[in-house]
């Protein structure tokens, strides 16, 4: 037998901290760099305590999804009032919701009143269909009526909106005010995929508008938007306005680009950990 060496400590002291708690509910990214793991990242770096309902399982990476298992309709109703159960949560994020049958497993869980963010995660970067359109009808009329705040990327505001382009801010205005009147307090239409060199991001709600603009990127950065998206939820989560919101959620995201990482095929991933490093040039080999 080898030494054994004790280490004599002091009785340990248990410090209790309470943080502010939200809750995702989203598919998993097995590349890391969005879905469930960017928003629970977010929300750790923000000093949020995050929860998760898990919706779909993927394999993808920064290149293409090559598929998707949804998890079934009543698991995740299951988790979901698992975790109300126990946590006191200040605020819900909805990403990939796979179904209608999904969206309905999550109307019916999530308590009378909550604080609600729909991030309405639709079709891949890659362009593999996410969301249904059944699912797409349900969000409108089960989810959005009771929303804070809904954070459509272009893509995205065009189908809710029922519009065939997006390429300005006032063509986003006015999509803004179509999906306004489905029910949700604002609406935040990202500008990522508008042209241009900055990236503008719009709010819209009743009496109140607001452009934010950052530089835009020099490369696309997969999970920019469910990052932004977390972190506009982690900040209602601990209290802020929606303005306020709004702008920390932006600098974060922003932040958060411009320290991406870099996968083997030479794609960028949002790195919410990591703050004024700079987009470095890891390889991953």
């Amino acid at each position: 037998m080898g030494n054994i060496e004790w280490y004599n400590s002091p009785p340990m002291v248990m410090e209790t901290r309470t943080l502010s708690v939200a809750c995702t509910i989203a598919g998993s990214d097995s590349g890391g760099g969005a879905g469930i793991q960017a928003d629970l990242k977010t929300f750790a770096a923000i000093g949020v305590w995050g929860l998760s309902v898990l919706t779909a399982v993927t394999a993808q990476n920064t290149r293409e999804v090559k598929g998707i298992h949804q998890v079934p309709p009543q698991m995740v109703r299951l988790q979901l009032e698992a975790v109300i159960e126990d946590f006191s949560i200040s605020a819900f994020k909805t990403g990939m919701l796979g179904s209608g049958e999904q969206v309905e497993a999550v109307a019916a869980a999530l308590p009378a009143e909550t604080l609600l963010v729909v991030d309405p995660v639709m079709i891949s970067t890659s362009g593999y269909p996410l969301l249904d359109a059944c699912g797409i009808e349900r969000v409108k009329t089960l989810l959005l009526p009771r929303t804070a705040v809904v954070t459509p990327n272009i893509p995205e505001a065009c189908l809710l909106a029922d519009m065939p382009r997006i390429s300005s801010i006032d063509e986003a205005r006015t999509a803004a005010k179509k999906i306004l009147a489905l029910g949700p307090e604002y609406v935040i239409i990202k500008g990522g995929h508008m042209e241009g060199d900055l990236s503008s991001d719009l709010l819209i709600g009743q009496g109140t508008e607001l452009v934010l603009s950052a530089p835009r990127a020099p490369c696309q950065v997969h999970g920019s938007g469910c990052c932004f998206s977390a972190a506009l939820t982690a900040h209602l989560a601990r209290g802020c306005e929606v303005k306020s919101s709004f702008r920390k959620a932006k600098e974060f995201v922003t932040a958060a680009i411009t320290c991406a990482t870099v996968s083997r095929s030479g794609n960028y991933m949002v790195q919410p950990s990591g703050f004024g490093k700079g987009l470095h040039s890891n390889t991953g080999k």
